[in-house]
């Protein structure tokens, strides 16, 4: 089952070389990962994105809060949460597929940040499934680059990460 865990740490040197690297010892994939400082400076919030059973993931949690630079962890997916992720997509856009493209963006509520005389570079947030429905609504020859953030995601209402 896919997992979200949310986590803040301390923000230093080695910390999330220490984080990947407990994933990578005991097997365990990560299939995204963001990470960036908070309303603290001291400290970062990191997302990762897993699968695993129930057990997996307890045993997961159970490591991170054995690291020293670890101060709170939490799985986003037991509880209400929003998850969103960036995705930049640059197209082949030339003759009749610059419009379509356009109606394109347009319906996934995208937005076109970049135009040349043959390319459009077109800016989408959402869910992982948004961005992946995005990609195969449009022709696969017009992609020609394609990159992705990663899923972050933040606690519904009163469920926040807080020390």
């Amino acid at each position: 089952m896919r997992h979200i865990i949310s986590l803040l740490m301390e923000n230093e040197a080695g910390a999330l070389s220490r984080v990947a690297g407990l994933f990578s010892a005991r097997g365990y994939n990560i299939e995204s990962l963001t990470v960036a400082p908070t309303e603290d400076p001291t400290l970062s919030r990191m997302t990762i994105v897993t699968n695993g059973s129930e057990a997996i993931i307890e045993q997961i949690q159970k490591q991170l809060n054995k690291l020293i630079e670890v101060v709170a962890v939490i799985d986003l997916s037991e509880g209400d949460h929003l998850e969103r992720e960036l995705m930049l997509v640059k197209l082949r856009a030339q003759g009749e597929a610059r419009e379509e493209l356009k109606r394109m963006a347009d319906i996934f509520r995208g937005r076109i940040i970049d135009v040349s005389d043959k390319t459009y570079t077109i800016e989408l947030t959402g869910t992982g499934s948004k961005l992946d429905s995005f990609l195969h609504a449009i022709d696969r020859n017009l992609i020609l680059e394609t990159v992705r953030t990663g899923s972050s995601g933040i606690g519904r209402g009163d469920r926040i990460l807080k020390l």
